[in-house]
């Protein structure tokens, strides 16, 4: 059975990147174990998507056979990025921290996929995510906020917002405070990464 990967890198960093040469290690170890797995990749940080504006907001809530062209090509793109989640068996999310959080890029693939009947819906008890059978693997890299501490806002959101999809298999690899130690931050980095089950 084909194993399908959705590799995203948000670094805006075009060079020296630690985020996607972690990301690169992770998909090369997932690769080697499903030779035969189908990947797709997106990098945010050099083709960043457009945001979610009013423009968006009438788009994907206009029924498909009322949209307007320029409703239909803004609907389009978001259905595609809905589409490569929910057909990934994993994917590989780049976060490097900016500011104590994550990318604006990152953010802004995240907000053109939430929408109700589509990656979510709500139930009597709260939402529910309908994004099923998905792991993700994080490459979490920062200079200075070490991985989970009270300042790390952007793990928790993106965790937060995974499950809210309905991805509850979330692991981290994490090279955090590479500012203060680059060589412990990388070797972590890595242990991570070889601990991982393919």
């Amino acid at each position: 059975m084909t194993h399908s990967i959705l590799h995203i890198d948000a670094s805006i960093k075009p060079e020296g990147s630690i985020s996607k040469d972690l990301t690169r290690s992770i998909v090369d170890r997932l690769r080697s174990a499903h030779p035969d797995s189908e990947l797709t990749y997106r990098d945010l940080g050099a083709n960043p998507l457009p945001e979610a504006d009013a423009a968006w907001i009438a788009a994907v809530n206009t029924p498909s056979e009322q949209r307007n062209a320029d409703q239909s090509d803004i609907a389009a793109l978001s259905d595609q990025l809905i589409a490569e989640l929910k057909a990934a068996d994993t994917v590989v999310i780049g976060l490097p921290v900016y500011n104590f959080n994550l990318p604006s890029q990152l953010k802004t693939w995240l907000d053109q996929m939430a929408r109700a009947g589509e990656t979510f819906h709500y139930t009597e008890a709260g939402p529910a995510g309908l994004v099923s059978g998905t792991r993700a693997i994080i490459a979490y890299t920062s200079g200075g906020t070490r991985f989970g501490s009270d300042i790390d806002f952007a793990s928790t959101y993106l965790r937060h917002m995974l499950g809210f999809f309905g991805i509850t298999d979330v692991q981290f690899v994490a090279s955090d405070q590479f500012a203060i130690d680059a060589e412990a931050s990388l070797n972590a980095a890595n242990e991570g990464i070889a601990n991982l089950a393919a």
